[in-house]
C-alpha cells in the first residue's frame, strides 16, 4: 500500500482544514488507518484512527471534538477534519495504514506511512 497524505497549509488560529490520504492498491478497505502528527524534537503522537469499517474512530484527547476522522473505501482514502485549529496543532501530519487494531497507538506498529503534509496553525 502507498499512502499519498495532502490538504496541509497555513491556517489561522479557530479556522478549519481537511486533509487527506489516498492509498494505492485494492486491499485499502480492509487496513485501520491513522493519522499522527510530528513536531521537530518529539516523538510521533496519534492524532486518530479509523477501522476498516468505519465503526471505530478512536481519537487522542488533545483533538476530541475538534478532529473527525472519516474514510471513503470506494475512492481508497481517508480524511481528517480539522475544526477549531489551535497554534499546537502545527505539526506535521502522517497518515499510515495497518493490518489489525492492536496497540493502534503505537507509531511502530504501522506497516505503511505517507510522505506527510505540513500544517501551521497561526495566532
Amino acid at each position: 500500500v502507498q499512502l499519498q497524505a495532502s490538504g496541509g497549509g497555513l491556517v489561522q488560529a479557530g479556522g478549519s482544514l481537511r486533509l487527506s490520504c489516498e492509498a494505492s492498491g485494492r486491499t485499502f478497505s480492509k487496513y485501520f488507518m491513522g493519522w499522527f502528527r510530528q513536531v521537530p524534537g518529539k516523538e510521533r503522537e496519534f492524532v486518530a484512527g479509523i477501522s476498516w469499517s468505519g465503526g471505530g474512530t478512536p481519537y487522542a484527547d488533545s483533538v476530541k471534538g475538534r478532529f473527525t476522522i472519516s474514510r471513503d473505501n470506494a475512492k481508497n482514502t481517508v480524511y481528517l477534519q480539522m475544526n477549531s485549529l489551535k497554534p499546537d496543532d502545527t505539526a506535521v501530519y502522517y497518515c499510515a495504514a495497518k493490518a489489525d487494531m492492536m496497540n493502534y497507538r503505537n507509531s511502530r506498529e504501522y506497516d505503511y506511512w505517507g510522505q506527510g503534509t505540513l500544517v501551521t496553525v497561526s495566532s
